[in-house]
């Protein structure tokens, strides 16, 4: 009986080595992206082409930059950043935990003025214009500190000298695909959002887009982090080739690369 005891013990011991073995190996093979919520849709759908192609999981999540930088720097088990602006990108530069040599600006886009379905509203693109007094209700964007939808609006409505005059009537949301849902839902009256969200959503209607000056430039750079694997960089590699591309300007994305 000890030996009985002894051997399965062995035994169990060989077992649970190859399952660590197996999991470190599945773990190599899976590809984690970290990427901003306006690009929910276009990395949804080319992460699903490439798997089925390769063969390889790629594990999405999608968020503000600004807390997906923060997961990042805290430990998360990101491949692959993709940021909605460059500050949350130099910010994981500044902390290490990039490889260096891989940030490159992949996407551009544009900003627009949203409001819920047949309730649109006069705008007239003039530092004269009184936003305030052309609809009741709030303005969703992203928190205009720290989310880069919202901080964009908040350049492009200063810009425009309208935004004391709305500022108390915003509501700063997590990411833009909650202001987007909000406006849809017409819990807001108006909305500042990318025009690639706008364009996705059958709910909402786009008033105007801000003239590209008025704020500063909307780039989505990517990046390896520090622990990516090797299909990883192939993966990366993949969102710079001619078949992303395609799918990316089909969502309204502007491709750089």
């Amino acid at each position: 009986m000890k030996l009985n005891h002894q051997t399965n013990r062995i035994f169990l011991l060989i077992l649970l080595c190859f399952a660590v073995q197996l999991n470190a190996a599945e773990s190599d093979k899976k590809v984690v992206v970290f990427a901003a919520a306006s690009l929910t849709d276009a990395i949804t759908e080319i992460a699903a082409i490439y798997e089925k192609e390769k063969n390889i999981e790629i594990q999405t999540s999608f968020a503000a930059s600004s807390m997906l930088a923060k997961q990042i720097e805290n430990g998360a088990p990101a491949d692959i950043f993709i940021s909605a602006d460059t500050k949350w990108m130099q910010y994981l530069k500044e902390k290490n935990a990039l490889n260096d040599a891989t940030i490159t600006n992949l996407l551009g886009n544009s900003l627009v003025l949203i409001a819920p379905k047949g309730k649109g509203f006069k705008i007239n693109v003039d530092k004269s214009f009184n936003i305030a007094n052309a609809f009741e209700g709030k303005l969703c964007t992203g928190e205009t500190e720290s989310v880069p939808v919202g901080i964009y609006a908040k350049q492009a409505l200063k810009s425009l000298n309208w935004w004391d005059a709305i500022k108390s009537r915003i509501v700063g949301t997590q990411d833009v695909r909650a202001a987007l849902v909000n406006v849809e839902r017409g819990e807001c009256a108006a909305g500042i959002v990318y025009e690639t969200d706008a364009k996705v959503s059958d709910k909402v209607q786009s008033l105007m887009v801000f003239d590209k000056n008025s704020h500063e430039p909307i780039l989505y750079p990517v990046s390896l982090t520090k622990q990516s694997n090797s299909n990883a960089m192939q993966f990366y590699g993949y969102l710079k080739s001619d078949q992303a591309k395609k799918i990316f300007e089909q969502y309204g994305f502007q491709f750089l690369k």
